[in-house]
């Protein structure tokens, strides 16, 4: 799911393209993309955008008569552009949106869509759909610290959920974990200030070095390499792999079709994290330490 990073550099990928220019058709050919009946959708056709906005990990799209499409990627969708003319199939390009200079289209892999668009009137509308997470580029560490503690949860629940911190998902809440050495486990109201501070911090970097890395990687064309799995990540995707930082195989916890990667030498004092679903199985048989794992590991290879 393209997050807080890759949702800024299509931001600005779109301001370059989009801004001062008029919209001139819509087509929509995914028959559940669409998620609002009024304003119609015709009310955006003829308008000139004015200006672009991230709520979240939404691409919100302003015109000229206050009408704005905002886009929900979710895991699958990406946004493409086109100097020609592109004519939606309803099976992989879902929308396309005809500019007086261009085309922007909506694509999503796989049979599941569950990307959506929505049309809204004007700015109390607009902010409904925000889930009021705070944006952790232009917060202070106390402002961070209120809303990471402000409930007792996991760090990765905490992380990643839109109420508390704007944008930042699955795969960069790996990172960040990994940068400020921590586990995805930790109970954020018992973390110590300078646990919180070096959180904030590594939150901080990790989000600017990827917004950088994006931007270089489009090197001013629309950026088209959208995917939470990238070869310089540290330990997201990354799992049987060595720790970059000290040279550990890189573990997962598996939820349902959620994964969290994570370094045990670097973020759990070695211990390794029970995966739910195989803890249920393996109940006290559950190695607790990367020792054992690979104990145990040899001893298989050994029998």
């Amino acid at each position: 799911m393209p997050e807080l990073p890759d949702v800024t550099v299509y931001i600005e990928a779109l301001d370059r393209r989009i801004v001062g220019h008029v919209l001139e058709r819509v087509q929509i050919a995914g028959p559940f993309l669409l998620r609002t009946a009024a304003p119609p959708m015709d009310a955006v056709q003829g308008h000139k955008v004015i200006s672009l906005r991230r709520i979240g990990k939404r691409i919100a799209i302003g015109f000229d008569n206050d009408i704005w499409l905002v886009f929900h990627l979710m895991i699958a969708g990406r946004l493409h552009w086109s100097e020609k003319r592109k004519t939606p199939d309803g099976r992989r390009t879902l929308a396309a949106l005809d500019f007086d200079n261009g085309t922007l289209t909506l694509t999503e892999a796989g049979a599941r869509k569950r990307a959506s668009l929505h049309v809204i009137a004007g700015e109390e509308a607009l902010q409904k759909l925000d889930p009021g997470g705070i944006d952790v580029m232009a917060s202070t560490r106390d402002e961070f610290s209120s809303a990471l503690t402000r409930e007792n949860h996991t760090l990765k629940r905490s992380l990643t959920d839109p109420h508390f911190f704007s944008g930042i998902g699955n795969a960069y809440s790996d990172e960040i974990l990994h940068r400020a050495q921590l586990s995805p486990i930790a109970l954020t109201q018992k973390l110590k200030p300078e646990e919180i501070t070096r959180l904030y911090e590594a939150t901080r970097a990790s989000l600017a070095e990827w917004m950088d890395r994006l931007r270089d990687d489009a090197d001013g064309k629309f950026p088209e390499k959208v995917t939470a799995f990238r070869p310089e990540m540290a330990v997201h995707g990354k799992y049987g792999q060595p720790c970059p930082r000290c040279g550990a195989k890189v573990q997962k916890i598996q939820y349902a079709s959620n994964e969290t990667n994570y370094c045990a030498k670097c973020q759990t004092g070695g211990k390794l994290l029970a995966d739910r679903s195989l803890s249920r199985l393996l109940r006290e048989d559950w190695p607790r330490t990367l020792e054992e794992l690979e104990e145990r590991k040899a001893g298989k290879s050994n029998g």
